[in-house]
């Protein structure tokens, strides 16, 4: 068992962009297949620049704030309560287009094969 509470976790930030902080509460290796599970806040204006993974799924859902997700060149509202799945080779990022912080929670997991 493992109790994490977000408050104690230190931040650290995001490889894509320094200027987006991360608190990383449950570590790659802790649960098999699992590569992280993270919160991350996103200033206004800043993104995760695009990027792909072949050998992990990511899941990304907004907490807070207004965003654009981009998978594949094609735009979608990335708002409170919005998840998505990007799979293995997909090309993405995240883009915090409003005036607030943009909070997602996410997590990867590795690809079978």
């Amino acid at each position: 068992m493992k109790l994490i509470k977000i408050n104690d976790v230190p931040e650290a930030p995001v490889s894509h962009n320094a200027k987006i902080r991360k608190k990383v509460l449950v570590e790659k290796g802790f649960i098999q297949g699992i590569t992280n599970f993270s919160r991350a806040v996103f200033p206004p204006g800043e993104k995760a620049g695009s990027h792909l993974h072949n050998d992990m799924t990511e899941v990304f859902t907004c907490e807070s704030g207004i965003g654009e997700i981009r998978i594949n060149d094609v735009g979608y509202v990335f708002a409170p309560g919005t998840t998505v799945v990007v799979e293995p080779g997909d090309v993405h990022e995240i883009i915090n287009s409003g005036t607030t912080d943009l909070v997602i929670t996410y997590f990867g997991v590795v690809s079978a094969g």
